[in-house]
């Protein structure tokens, strides 16, 4: 494991998973009505121009777990590359981009070699990529707190 991680601020927080909960546009977003259109093509590429995500932590784990549970992939590969990024940075976003390659990787973590807190992690984990799977407007946000 690198130096920089096992030393990362982020280890003595909490962490949280959200996902994406539900999607509204801010009424008090005052938008006129001849820019209207360009609100609503704003949405269909997904600008958030005036919405307001509404995000439900679907998982929750102290730093250590969360190092622990991310020890168990590989290394060299892109998900450990990428769910690092929360002891680097203190959050990452997960897009449906990710999905096949996070699952994966998780998928083929021997369970036997995971404690009981690390399996729970990988399922439910699993399972929100799952969702965001059948809902592609879904997104999950990993972010520290107390």
């Amino acid at each position: 494991m690198p130096e920089a991680l096992t030393q990362s601020r982020h280890l003595e927080q909490n962490v949280y998973f959200y996902s994406l909960g539900r999607k509204f546009v801010d009424e008090s977003y005052d938008v006129p009505e001849e820019a209207k259109q360009i609100m609503y093509y704003s949405l269909a590429i997904g600008h958030h121009l005036g919405v307001v995500d509404c995000l439900d932590a679907v998982l929750k784990c102290s730093g250590h777990e969360y190092f622990e549970w991310i020890s168990g992939l590989d290394q060299s590969g892109e998900a450990f590359r990428k769910m690092k990024g929360f002891l680097v940075f203190g959050e990452i976003t997960i897009y449906p981009e990710h999905l096949n390659m996070l699952a994966l990787a998780f998928d083929r973590i021997d369970s036997r070699t995971q404690n009981e807190k690390s399996q729970q992690l990988t399922s439910g984990f699993i399972d929100a990529l799952g969702a965001i799977h059948r809902e592609p407007t879904m997104y999950m946000m990993i972010r520290g707190g107390r």
